[in-house]
């Protein structure tokens, strides 16, 4: 039994469902794909959660697990290039192609300097030690139960800084853990180069002045693998999940809401519906917040004694995303980059504005980083003479900010439309609408606490970006999603279920596959 039809969730369905489970999934709301959903008008089809896919492997992996056809079979997967153009308030307008370090190296010589793509260079080589260091404990396995050792920082020290005295995971000792912001200045020098880096961390909701340094992952991982996009939005991606699902008869029951799991002989053993329905099952896979499921087991808390616990409060704090869906006349240019990062002139009080300056208070920042969508996909647009535009930015979550005041979100919106306007000229001349996306909708949409948008896990910090382990206190509970191991994004998610499945079927002591 599944609670949510999140992609963790179905992806824990669909693998269960292969193993000769009957799975049935109840969903609170009115359809599957939790965050990534979709939002049409007039023609015009938009993404309501991520625009990109990262790490294609893991979904490859489950489709070939699940059924005949594969992946590639079931959505049509576009390879993006560029990457990524990014444009500077100095000016600097810089493409990054896709899954190419030479062509990134010589794109950042051009535009940096000469030495700045070499410098680039040899941070994402020391962030591919990250990634061999955490790849089976971090997304590969389950949680361990001795997961500090997670807590301590495999990145290794610039060589011409301090000598490597070895470790798998870190060095030890205040100086030997730098924060992503540290080691942006540190290793990198230019402020672009810096921006660039620190925009990784920023688009997946962390603040890089306290992430570790291990987040040299992220742009690792997006380099060495490439940015996807999937034709018709990633949602046809969650409209693909659920097919198969359906495929290998995974039961779905809409507009159904669990009130509570029932416990039996010590282990969950059920359900009960909104509407005093109870359904009894042999295991219970949660696709919700953990911290959420406290009432639904009777105000008790869903983790073991020692394990990673989120913090109290509006999903840990972390950002959520304020999204602006803009429907344009006029064809998309040829040449145009499919995705394109306007960086704020000033990264500091964007910060602040983001993740609190210490005081709790948070202003709106004037000049947000905005991330702008431009798919060159005839299935998003009503037709060649028009196009479909989304605009995203990190905000606060809800609660910190108050996002249900329609005004103060328009006011925030348009400067997300000022800042597009660097990287599509005239674009307010060409808009025929706008609908704006913010944290409080997606709280209302998804459930999750302040509309918040989960990151996935990185090593360091003492554990502080980790997530609750697969497994729980309550025997035939499990855990998937953004909110569990190993985090938030779609790769992630799918990791999720794949981990959550094999604990079902193979045993609590399994611990990944090879």
């Amino acid at each position: 039994m599944v609670i949510g039809s999140g992609m963790g969730a179905m992806a824990a369905a669909a693998r269960l469902a292969v193993a000769g489970h009957r799975v049935v999934v109840y969903e609170r709301g009115r359809t599957h794909g939790g965050g990534v959903g979709r939002f049409a008008r007039d023609g015009f089809r938009f993404d309501t959660g991520p625009g990109l896919l990262h790490l294609p492997a893991v979904y490859r992996d489950l489709f070939v697990k699940t059924g005949k056809q594969t992946l590639e079979q079931s959505v049509e997967l576009i390879q993006v290039d560029p990457a990524s153009r990014h444009l500077f308030a100095d000016g600097t307008d810089v493409r990054l192609p896709n899954a190419s370090r030479a062509g990134v190296l010589q794109a950042l010589d051009g535009a940096f300097g000469a030495g700045a793509g070499e410098r680039w260079s040899d941070l994402v080589n020391r962030a591919r030690e990250v990634w061999d260091a955490t790849r089976r404990p971090l997304l590969e396995e389950p949680l361990r139960a001795d997961w500090r050792v997670l807590g301590r920082d495999p990145y290794p020290a610039a060589p011409v800084r301090r000598g490597r005295l070895g470790g798998l995971f870190g060095r030890g000792g205040a100086d030997e853990s730098p924060t992503l912001a540290g080691v942006a200045r540190r290793e990198l020098k230019d402020p672009r180069a810096v921006a660039l880096l620190e925009s990784h961390a920023l688009a997946h909701g962390l603040d890089p002045r306290s992430a570790p340094a291990a987040a040299t992952v992220l742009p690792y991982i997006e380099q060495t693998f490439g940015t996807w996009y999937v034709r018709g939005g990633m949602r046809a991606l969650a409209d693909a999940l659920h097919e198969r699902c359906r495929q290998r008869k995974v039961e779905f029951h809409f507009g159904a809401e669990v009130t509570g799991i029932v416990e039996k002989d010590g282990r969950a053993a059920g359900v009960e519906l909104a509407d005093g329905t109870v359904a009894e099952a042999d295991a219970v896979v949660s696709g919700i917040d953990p911290a959420l499921l406290l009432p639904l087991l009777g105000g008790q808390a869903p983790w073991r004694e020692g394990d990673v616990r989120p913090e109290p409060g509006a999903g840990d704090g972390t950002p959520g995303r304020l999204t602006v869906f803009l429907a344009l006349r006029d064809a998309r240019p040829e040449d145009t980059a499919h995705r394109t990062v306007v960086h704020a002139p000033d990264r500091e009080a964007e910060l602040a504005a983001v993740f609190g300056d210490g005081s709790g208070l948070r202003e709106p920042c004037p000049h947000p980083t905005v991330t702008v969508l431009r798919p060159d996909d005839p299935t998003v647009r009503p037709d060649e003479e028009h196009e479909a535009v989304t605009l995203t930015a990190a905000v606060a979550p809800h609660g910190p900010v108050d996002w249900t005041d329609g005004a103060a979100a328009e006011q925030d919106a348009q400067r997300l439309i000022t800042a597009a306007e660097a990287a599509i000229p005239g674009l307010r001349d060409r808009m025929l609408w706008h609908e704006v996306r913010t944290p409080a909708d997606t709280g209302a949409e998804t459930g999750a606490r302040g509309g918040a948008v989960p990151a996935p896990v990185l090593a360091g910090a003492d554990g502080a970006f980790l997530r609750p382990a697969n497994v729980t206190r309550l025997p035939g509970l499990y855990l998937v999603g953004g909110w569990a191991h190993p985090g938030g994004g779609l790769a992630h998610a799918g990791m999720s279920g794949a981990l959550a499945a094999g604990l079902i079927v193979e045993g609590e002591d399994w611990r990944g596959s090879q």
